[in-house]
């Protein structure tokens, strides 16, 4: 086999011989691959006709027309991001084999020089500090200065942004990220499969001491976040927090230092989006669609967010499984899976146009499914077709006559028309809770 190495760069040119199968570049852990010559190859697999809203117009297609010379197959972090920079925005498939840490060596190692966690501790103390003034005009030399320039430098490390026309699959049943946050960002045209993500661990937390009565540690980096791009499928991936879950984080100031954001969020104007397949599990503030209440955010948003949720498994979460504003949401055939600190699935935000519909939800004994909407803000719901603990329950009327004073008006307004197949609600948990989440794509 002829190959030729290109030192300092991801890509590489193979001669696409019979046998021919990969070219490795060891310094970054990148393999390009000739494209098989037969059998079917999900890496080229692309969205069905109707699958969701990812689906509308030209749909969706990642990197399925990708040649020889942009397949990649990666193995570290850095082999990860130079396949990505890679070509540009020519189609291009990549390929993950095995778990990549994308967390760095640790916490210490992304700290800016002066920066001390207990000198932050005594100087934020709400004893000292108070809780009426936020951190925001610290100068760059103060504690909070010199947490901003640690959490850049981790912001830096453990970003990575996808460019369109992308499809990045995991190969087998063991291929993921750890401490990775995927930057779908300003792109069209994105395919996330077969993944299993472990939440990114904030190392830099911000106190905010007027974050509710209390104050609040805020942390950044979801598992992926879909940020003004459209046509994106994530699918067949599943999301959680992995060997660090809430209950082991500490507290400080009597409040949980909180390190773990979204597992997805989609916001900024985003759209076209279907989410098929996935497991959400284990986790605090599990997905967002979109960000903010504000004027400046809703001259963004109106219009957008079109987002399709379908056979997903939720389970063991707390809340946002979505909290939605302004869009168009779309869900149905889901199964969830309540914890014993649950709070609730759907958040009914600002302007939102929810239709949640033929789901199954599985709630431990005393939990009611009044709990299943929250009400944020005024806005219409459709919530038909819903089976709770395997009976048909009408959720808004449920909600309405538990929480009288968070009452929802049915009828979201418009009726979804891109799905393929809705199953029975009843028959949703057995086939969700056997077939999605990473390692189960076929």
């Amino acid at each position: 086999m002829n190959t030729q190495v290109w030192h300092g760069h991801a890509t590489a040119r193979a001669a696409v011989l019979a046998g021919c199968t990969a070219l490795v570049l060891s310094l970054t852990g990148t393999t390009a691959q000739a494209a098989p010559s037969h059998g079917r190859d999900l890496a080229r697999q692309t969205l069905a006709a109707n699958d969701g809203w990812a689906a509308y117009g030209t749909g969706t297609t990642g990197g399925a027309a990708a040649d020889a010379d942009h397949v990649y197959t990666v193995t570290t972090w850095a082999g990860f991001k130079a396949a990505l920079a890679a070509g540009g925005s020519a189609p291009k498939i990549i390929k993950v084999r095995g778990t990549i840490d994308a967390d760095g060596p640790d916490c210490a190692s992304f700290a800016a020089p002066g920066y001390d966690f207990d000198t932050y501790l005594k100087t934020y103390d709400p004893a000292v500090w108070g809780r009426t003034r936020t951190l925001d005009a610290e100068p760059d030399s103060s504690p909070e200065g010199l947490r901003r320039a640690s959490a850049a430098r981790q912001d830096a490390y453990i970003k990575a942004n996808i460019p369109a026309n992308t499809t990045i699959i995991g190969l087998g049943r063991d291929a993921g990220f750890k401490g990775a946050s995927l930057q779908i960002k300003g792109v069209d045209n994105v395919i996330v499969r077969n993944l299993a993500f472990e939440s990114p661990l904030d190392c830099f937390p911000q106190w905010d001491p007027t974050d509710t009565a209390d104050g609040n540690w805020n942390s950044e980096y979801d598992s992926a976040v879909v940020y003004g791009s459209t046509h994106v499928w994530m699918d067949h991936n599943t999301f959680t927090d992995g060997e660090h879950p809430d209950s082991t984080l500490p507290t400080y100031y009597g409040r949980i230092y909180q390190q773990h954001d979204g597992e997805l969020d989609i916001v900024k104007g985003a759209d076209y989006v279907t989410a098929s397949w996935n497991v959400f599990a284990d986790h605090d503030k599990t997905i967002l669609i979109g960000n903010s209440d504000s004027a400046a955010t809703a001259a963004v948003d109106r219009g957008h967010l079109k987002v399709t949720f379908h056979h997903n498994l939720f389970r063991n979460l707390i809340e946002r499984a979505p909290r939605v504003r302004f869009g168009q949401v779309d869900s149905y055939n889901n199964h969830f899976v309540a914890g014993e600190d649950y709070s609730y699935s759907y958040g009914i935000g600002m302007e939102s146009q929810l239709v949640a519909e033929h789901n199954a939800f599985t709630l431990p004994e005393g939990v009611s499914a009044a709990k299943i909407l929250k009400k944020w803000k005024e806005a219409p719901v459709t919530a038909a077709g819903n089976y709770v603990n395997g009976v048909p329950t009408d959720l808004v009327a449920v909600h309405n006559a538990e929480i009288p004073g968070e009452t929802l008006a049915s009828g979201a307004g418009w009726t979804p028309t891109l799905r393929t197949k809705v199953d029975r609600a009843v028959a949703v948990p057995a086939l969700v809770d056997h077939r999605a989440g990473a390692g189960r794509l076929r």
